[in-house]
């Protein structure tokens, strides 16, 4: 069947979601856009325009929007901090919501929107899509095959330099809140563990053109004695790392690395003599289902499945709430310079 949609913020990052619907025939044939919202509504008109979408109902006011329309879903792409007023209204108006990350702006806001989800009867789910793609999925296959034993650690590595303008620059913990969210939900997936506490150093370092919090250094301790590590920058010039962080995960029998790219590279343990044993290689298997590997398109397939179906998608609200927990505890951390735990 098709699910007609409205679409709030309509930003640069609305148009990925968008591209996704369109150029993906599965998805383009269940979504037809019904309403686009911006509180400019130039913008709302360029994007319509750009993705022919006029007979789209154009609004400034989410309300008045949703009531013209009565949508199935809402699209959520809006700043953080306007996020649960959005999807609180999406919700009343009987929508299932699928937000652009992070799910909210604190762990009360957060739980809010759980409890309003179920009492609607309406799936709320948030955009990861970087743990929709070929290397994440690649990486959680090798660790669940047990090739290199019990995972012991995790540990990436995350330096960029992007110069966005716009309001990240002027975001408060803006590397934690905006990117290393990704990471993190990337760590508690590939590892299958749960966040149990976490240790971070926060900084803004010279040069950085960001108002606050642009670097972050976090030890987190996951269940099982799994300990990750997670060091970032978004102000390091130079050599970069990729948008998916370079890994390295630690097994009982072996390791495996990836540089967030195209290079895998695993081994386990050898038998030369001596004090290092020397290492065997080891395939890393493609991903099991290639229709989980499209980043924005995977997650919107994933979603519109749930909501036919009536099973949960993978990144229901209850579920991503745990990686906004990593984010929060992390920058919890960083502001009283002590160990927090986590709990969602």
């Amino acid at each position: 069947m098709t699910y007609n949609a409205v679409l709030c913020g309509c930003g640069a990052m609305a148009k990925g979601w968008l591209r996704a619907v369109r150029d993906t025939p599965h998805i383009k044939d269940a979504i037809e856009i019904v309403g686009l919202v911006d509180l400019d509504r130039a913008t709302a008109e360029a994007l319509a325009t750009e993705f022919n979408l006029l007979q789209a109902v154009i609004g400034t006011d989410l309300e008045v929007v949703l009531a013209e329309t009565k949508p199935d879903i809402l699209l959520d792409v809006v700043i953080p901090n306007a996020r649960h007023s959005v999807v609180r209204a999406g919700l009343a108006h009987g929508c299932h919501v699928l937000s652009e990350k992070p799910m909210a702006t604190s762990m009360e806001e957060a739980q809010d929107l759980r409890r309003a989800a179920s009492a609607a009867g309406r799936i709320h789910a948030v955009v990861q899509n970087r743990r929709f793609i070929a290397g994440v999925r690649r990486m959680r296959r090798l660790v669940e095959s047990g090739a290199i034993g019990e995972v012991t650690g995790i540990h990436s590595d995350f330096f960029l330099g992007p110069h966005f303008g716009g309001f990240r620059e002027e975001m408060e913990n803006v590397l934690l809140l905006d990117m290393a969210i990704h990471t993190f939900d990337a760590a508690r997936f590939v590892s299958g563990k749960a966040p149990l506490s976490v240790y971070c150093v926060e900084t803004n370092p010279a040069g950085s053109w960001y108002a606050h919090g642009a670097a972050a250094n976090a030890i987190f301790r996951f269940s099982d004695d799994v300990v990750f590590t997670y060091r970032g920058s978004w102000c390091a010039e130079g050599e970069r790392t990729s948008w998916e962080s370079a890994w390295r995960i630690v097994g009982s029998k072996g390791m495996l690395t990836w540089d967030g790219e195209d290079t895998f590279r695993a081994a386990v343990a050898g038998n030369e003599p001596g004090l290092l044993p020397g290492f065997t290689s080891i395939d890393v298997p493609a991903p099991a289902r290639d229709e989980e590997t499209h980043g924005h398109a995977s997650v919107i397939a994933d979603f519109l499945d749930a909501i036919s179906t009536g099973r949960e998608p993978e990144t229901v609200n209850h579920d991503n709430i745990k990686s906004l927990a990593m984010v929060l505890g992390a920058i919890e951390s960083a502001k009283s310079g002590q160990s927090v735990d986590i709990s969602a």
